[in-house]
């Protein structure tokens, strides 16, 4: 098997982003985007789906996190799509029921090369940390977009926003790992195409 790594720099106006993303890691980062709340949830995202990412992200934090948590969605889907080349031996599927103390979250995943976002989580809180709490949605639509797979997350229960939210970055970071985990050497399409 080819090693399942790419490498992904974006720079806007906005932002200036680098990843490096290596699917068949160990659950190894380094990440640093200006907001601690999100390093935060994608240092979980690595650990349970044992993705080793180096990221560094510049963005206009003086005017709010929505540029930088966006970008970095895109620059994550962008490197997740190259490094899975064409998706020959995939699983392809894969979902979870995950908790997290009263939190409990429902990730499902299709790496189907449809981009399609259900989103069924509210947050009680404007803010996680210093985190937009709007922005848990615009990085999985950012990803969705950029990665070309179908993502559906819904909030069972949960009180604690913290915990809502972590338990979704966790699930996310299981259900990618085992949906991209290699089953077989064939496409995984009655098409032939992904």
């Amino acid at each position: 098997m080819n090693a399942r790594i790419a490498e992904v720099q974006r720079k806007t106006k906005e932002t200036e982003i680098k990843m490096v993303l290596n699917i068949d890691g160990d659950g190894e980062y380094k990440i640093s985007t200006g907001i601690g709340f999100f390093d935060h949830m994608l240092q979980l995202f690595c650990h349970h789906g044992k993705f080793n990412i180096q990221v560094e992200a510049k963005g206009d934090l003086h005017i709010d996190d929505h540029h930088t948590i966006e970008d970095v969605g895109i620059v994550l889907g962008q490197a997740f799509l190259k490094a899975i080349s064409d998706k020959r031996g995939i699983k392809r599927y894969s979902h979870i029921i995950l908790p997290m103390d009263e939190a409990l979250i429902m990730v499902a995943i299709d790496i189907s090369g449809r981009p399609y976002l259900a989103f069924d989580v509210d947050f009680r809180l404007p803010k996680l940390g210093e985190m937009n709490s709007q922005m848990v949605v615009e990085f999985f639509r950012a990803f969705v977009s950029s990665a070309k797979v179908t993502l559906h997350v819904k909030k069972i229960s949960g009180e604690n926003d913290h915990h809502v939210c972590e338990a979704i970055f966790k699930a996310f970071g299981r259900v990618l790992k085992d949906a991209c985990t290699i089953v077989d050497d064939k496409i995984p399409s009655s098409k032939g195409v992904l």
